[in-house]
């Protein structure tokens, strides 16, 4: 231990006579590379950026059930799972592919429409300039970067705006076709409904009468004097023996088809609702505005970064080539 002390004074004292010996080179090449960061990140492109802050929201339906969740209330804020999806949404193709199309990304990032990776860059140049995340606080915060401070507002703002169109739309996708098995059910129940309905107002037309009423068919035959008045009534009741047990079956069948098409309606008009309704899916905490000073680059740090990377690779370049030299000899 003790021997490893003098040759790590005697390490120490050979790099300082090596730093005082090679002093020149280190500080031009030291002074060339924090020029050359200054030259270059003066020609980087400033950007600027714009964010804009939601929240998602807790429903995006109206409930037409009797024992409704409180947690599902209209004015309720999202929570984990909603924020989760959120954020799935506006990182998805959809929402992109819009923003593209809409400010002509294309010819904005300098994509040429014939390169064959036209479609990688693009992706790559949006992943760059857009970003999605959520806030310790729940939210989610929507980020654009743009050399165009205006622009990157416009793009933020549109985002916010398009959360709505692109989710009802993704919604409508399940929901209208289900709407529509409900409507055809519901119809084809009105249908068999009014089937039994045309039975029974034939068989009235006929004479046939209710259960609750026939029995007083036979009283007033028996109290009847005039035998014209029995002749009719005798015609009823022989009518009402014959097709009496089948008038009382279909009414036990429209009572029994009312039922159900009252207690279907409420599925009915959940679907309807859900298919048709375009809801708000979100609550804006903040919108995006135009940025009044760049975001990128730090040039500062830059600099200064370059300048502590180019005093260090001198420092190990000169080491080589020293070392070279020597083993050389």
């Amino acid at each position: 231990m003790e021997n490893n002390k003098p040759d790590l004074a005697e390490s120490r004292q050979t790099l300082l006579r090596f730093l005082l010996a090679k002093r020149k080179p280190i500080i031009i090449i030291t002074a060339l590379i924090s020029l050359g960061s200054v030259v270059a990140s003066l020609l980087m492109t400033p950007l600027y950026l714009s964010t804009a802050i939601v929240f998602p929201a807790a429903t995006s339906s109206v409930s037409f059930s009797e024992q409704r969740n409180a947690k599902s209330a209209a004015m309720d804020f999202g929570e984990e799972e909603q924020t989760e999806q959120l954020v799935q949404i506006l990182q998805s193709s959809r929402i992109r592919d819009k923003i593209v199309q809409q400010f002509n990304l294309m010819a904005h990032y300098e994509i040429a429409a014939s390169d064959v990776n036209k479609n990688y860059k693009l992706t790559k140049a949006y992943d760059g300039h857009f970003s999605f995340g959520r806030t310790r606080y729940g939210s989610i915060k929507i980020e654009v970067l743009d050399e165009d401070p205006k622009l990157a507002a416009l793009m933020a703002n549109k985002i916010v705006d398009l959360i709505d169109t692109v989710k009802n739309d993704m919604i409508s996708e399940r929901t209208i076709p289900a709407f529509e098995v409900n409507r055809r059910k519901k119809e084809q129940m009105e249908r068999e409904r009014d089937s039994v309905l045309n039975c029974l107002d034939s068989l009235a037309e006929m004479g046939v009468i209710a259960l609750d009423v026939r029995s007083n068919l036979f009283q007033a035959y028996v109290d009847s004097k005039d035998a014209t008045d029995r002749a009719e009534l005798k015609k009823k009741i022989e009518i009402n023996m014959k097709h009496g047990a089948k008038y009382d079956g279909l009414e036990y069948i429209r009572n029994e088809k009312t039922v159900k098409l009252e207690d279907f309606r409420i599925s009915y008009e959940q679907a309807e609702s859900d298919a048709n309704a375009k809801f708000n899916h979100k609550f804006i905490v903040e919108r995006a505005v135009v940025a009044d000073r760049k975001e990128k680059p730090k040039r500062m740090i830059i600099v200064f970064i370059a300048t502590i990377a180019g005093f260090v690779l001198s420092i190990f370049s000169l080491l080589i080539l020293d070392k070279y030299k020597e083993l050389s000899k």
